[in-house]
C-alpha cells in the first residue's frame, strides 16, 4: 500500500510531552464556543433580543452557509501563507476575530427587529470566520508533526482530548454562572493557549517542496482528484451524520421519551467526559494495529453500547447514564482516528507540507455539510412519523426513539462497512 510505504520512508516525528500539550492545549478554548452557539444562542436571542425563531433559525442558515464555504478557500490562503511565517501566523490572526465576535455575540446592545437580526448575522459571520481560520491553520499545523500512524494518532488524540474538556466548560458553565462568566473564562483560556503554542509547540519542519500558490479554488479542488481522500470523506461522511442526528434529536428524547429534561446537562457530561477518558486507550491501539481496524472497533462497538436506547422508556435514569458513557468512551475513536487518517493521506499524495490546510479546510467543509444534512433527515422524518414537541402519543414517542437510536445505528453500519471494504482494498 503506498501510504504504508510512505510511512516506512519516513522517520516519525517525535513530539516531546511538554510540545503535545503546548499544541493541545488551544483545542479547548476553541471548543468551549460549540455548545454556546450551535444549542444555547438561539434560546438566548429569543430571550433577550425579542427575534423570532424564524427570524433567527434564517440567519443561522445563512451564517453556516457562509462558513462551510469558507472553510475550503480558507485553507488554501492558510497553505499559501505557510512559507512565510508557518502556521502560527493565520491562528494569531483568527484569534482576535474569534474573540471579538463570540464576546460581542453574547453580549449584545439594546436591539430589535433588523437591528438585532443584522447584530445578530455580523457577529456570527465574525465568530464563525475567525474559528474556521483558526481550526484549519490548527488540525493542519498537527498533521505535520508526525509521519506515522501512533505519532498522528497521538496528536489527534490529545488536541480532540482537550477539545472535548473545552466542550465541558462551555455546556457548564453557562447554567452555573451565566454568559458573562463563561466569555470571561474563555478569552483568558485562548490567550493562554497561545502564548502556549507560540512558546512550546513543535513548530511544523520546512519543507523542501514549494508551498501552493495561485488560484484557491484549484487549490482546494486538487485534493478532491484524489481517490483515497474521496474514499475517506466518504466513509467520514456517512459516518459523521449518525452523531448529528442523534444531537439534533438529543434534548426531545431525554424531555419527551424519558421526561428527564433536568439531567439534560448531567447526561451530555457523562458522554463527553467518557470520550476524553477514552482517547489514551485508542491512542494505545493505534500503536499496535491498524488505523481502519482500530477506527472499525470503534464504530461497531459504538453501534453496540447505543442500540438499546431504543428500549428505554420514562425514568430510566440510570440505564441512559450508562448508555451515555459507554457510547461517550467509543465515540473517542471517531474524534481520534478519522483526523489522523487524513493526515496519512496527504503523505500518500505526496502534498504533506504544500496543502494540509486544503485538505482540512475540506474536511471541515464536509463536517458541516453533515451537520446542516442531519437536521434535514431528523427532523422531517420525526414530524412524518407523527412525533411533536411536548407531545405524549406512545406510537410518536416510539418513533422519536427510532429516529434517535435506529437510525444513527443503520448509518453507523453502513459506514463501517464501507470502512471495511476500503480496508481490504487498500483504498486510503
Amino acid at each position: 500500500m503506498a501510504s504504508a510505504t510512505l510511512a516506512a520512508a519516513l522517520p516519525p516525528r517525535l513530539v516531546t510531552g511538554r510540545g503535545l500539550a503546548s499544541y493541545a492545549l488551544l483545542g479547548l478554548p476553541l471548543a468551549m464556543t460549540a455548545l454556546p452557539i450551535n444549542i444555547l444562542l438561539p434560546d438566548y436571542y429569543a430571550a433577550n433580543t425579542g427575534l423570532a425563531l424564524t427570524v433567527i433559525g434564517l440567519v443561522l442558515l445563512a451564517t453556516r452557509l457562509v462558513d462551510a464555504v469558507a472553510d475550503p478557500l480558507l485553507g488554501s490562503w492558510v497553505d499559501s501563507q505557510k512559507g512565510r511565517a508557518g502556521y502560527l501566523r493565520p491562528v494569531l490572526i483568527a484569534a482576535p476575530l474569534l474573540a471579538l465576535g463570540f464576546m460581542l455575540l453574547f453580549n449584545p446592545p439594546q436591539l430589535s427587529g433588523t437591528a438585532a437580526a443584522t447584530w445578530l448575522f455580523a457577529t456570527l459571520v465574525a465568530a464563525y470566520l475567525g474559528y474556521s481560520l483558526a481550526t484549519v491553520a490548527y488540525q493542519a499545523w498537527g498533521a505535520e508533526l508526525a509521519h506515522d500512524d501512533a505519532g498522528r494518532t497521538r496528536i489527534t488524540g490529545a488536541r480532540e482530548g482537550a477539545g472535548l474538556v473545552g466542550v465541558l466548560i462551555g455546556g457548564a458553565l453557562p447554567s452555573v454562572t451565566g454568559m458573562g462568566v463563561l466569555t470571561g473564562v474563555f478569552l483568558v483560556a485562548l490567550a493562554l493557549a497561545l502564548v502556549a503554542l507560540w512558546r512550546g509547540a513543535p513548530r511544523a519542519p520546512r519543507s523542501q517542496k514549494a508551498s501552493a500558490t495561485g488560484n484557491p479554488f484549484s487549490s482546494f479542488v486538487l485534493p478532491l482528484q484524489s481517490s483515497r481522500l474521496r474514499w475517506l470523506l466518504a466513509v467520514f461522511a456517512l459516518n459523521a451524520i449518525a452523531p448529528s442526528i442523534t444531537a439534533t434529536v438529543f434534548q426531545f428524547f431525554v424531555a419527551d421519551r424519558l421526561g428527564l429534561a433536568s439531567y439534560t446537562g448531567m447526561f451530555l457530561a457523562l458522554y463527553f467526559i467518557a470520550g476524553a477518558a477514552s482517547m489514551p486507550l485508542w491512542i494505545r491501539l493505534a500503536r499496535k494495529y491498524s488505523l481502519h481496524s482500530v477506527w472499525l472497533t470503534g464504530m461497531v462497538a459504538s453501534v453496540a453500547a447505543f442500540i438499546w436506547a431504543f428500549a428505554v422508556g420514562p425514568g430510566d435514569l440510570a440505564a441512559f447514564a450508562f448508555i451515555c458513557v459507554l457510547s461517550g468512551f467509543a465515540f473517542g475513536a471517531d474524534l481520534a482516528l478519522p483526523p489522523a487518517l487524513l493526515a496519512r493521506v496527504i503523505d500518500a499524495n505526496g502534498h504533506d507540507g504544500q496543502r494540509e490546510g486544503a485538505y482540512f479546510g475540506l474536511w471541515n467543509f464536509v463536517n458541516k455539510l453533515t451537520l446542516a444534512l442531519a437536521g434535514g433527515i431528523a427532523l422531517p422524518l420525526l414530524e412524518a412519523m407523527g412525533y411533536a414537541r411536548g407531545g405524549s402519543d406512545a406510537a410518536a414517542l416510539t418513533a422519536l426513539a427510532f429516529v434517535y437510536a435506529v437510525v444513527p445505528c443503520l448509518l453507523k453500519l453502513v459506514a463501517a462497512a464501507l470502512l471495511y471494504a476500503a480496508w481490504r482494498q487498500q483504498r486510503f
